[in-house]
């Protein structure tokens, strides 16, 4: 019986520390170092003073091709990236698991579909996945240039794989820069994300 409370303790004890370590909005953003598909070491804190979004990303997944596909994704790139946004696409799929690259092979998938980040950060271990608690492809995060976490959850508010939808969906990335920008608070800072699980290694 003791042996069993020593167990249940530690158990939640793992369980709220994981919990109190994942990004929560409104708090400051975690500060992480990885390593980009071009093999340079991306700190968030060098970017201090910027907005940066994270955006988790998965080839093969249909939520993650209907914005790529499409070109809604590259459009989103590049149009905040102009504005001056650090913008970091995520993979955080397990060696051997489903989404899986290696830099080559993203590299060639960036140039394929003309994306436009400012890198891929590669997390095959799944440690800055599990730092800010990504769930999905695609799960998107804002930064704002005092490093706190803005806006944490879904692209937008129509959670199919229909290209269609896009036209008519609100986008809260681009709603949550823009309110940030121009010094309001974000309206909808939390949102459920959709998409496919994270392929994480555990």
């Amino acid at each position: 019986m003791k042996r069993y409370s020593i167990g249940l303790i530690l158990g939640l004890v793992m369980m709220f520390s994981a919990a109190a370590f994942a990004a929560r909005v409104g708090d400051p953003a975690p500060d992480f170092t990885a390593t980009d598909s071009n093999g340079k070491a991306q700190k968030l804190s060098d970017y201090k003073g910027k907005f940066v979004v994270l955006e988790w990303t998965n080839q093969g997944c249909p939520y993650t091709r209907k914005h790529y596909e499409s070109g809604n994704m590259q459009k989103l790139q590049k149009e905040w990236t102009q504005k001056g946004v650090v913008w970091f696409t995520v993979v955080s799929s397990a060696p051997g698991a489903q989404g899986y690259v290696t830099a080559e092979q993203e590299n060639a998938y960036v140039k394929k579909v003309n994306a436009a980040p400012t890198a891929v950060l590669l997390d095959p271990k799944g440690d800055l996945g599990h730092m800010f608690a990504a769930k999905t492809t695609p799960h998107m995060f804002i930064i704002d240039p005092s490093g706190k976490l803005i806006y944490n959850g879904a692209i937008d508010d129509h959670p199919t794989t229909d290209v269609s939808d896009i036209p008519g969906s609100v986008n809260y990335v681009s709603q949550a820069l823009e309110q940030a920008i121009a010094g309001k608070p974000v309206a909808e800072a939390a949102t459920r994300p959709y998409g496919c699980s994270v392929k994480y290694a555990d």
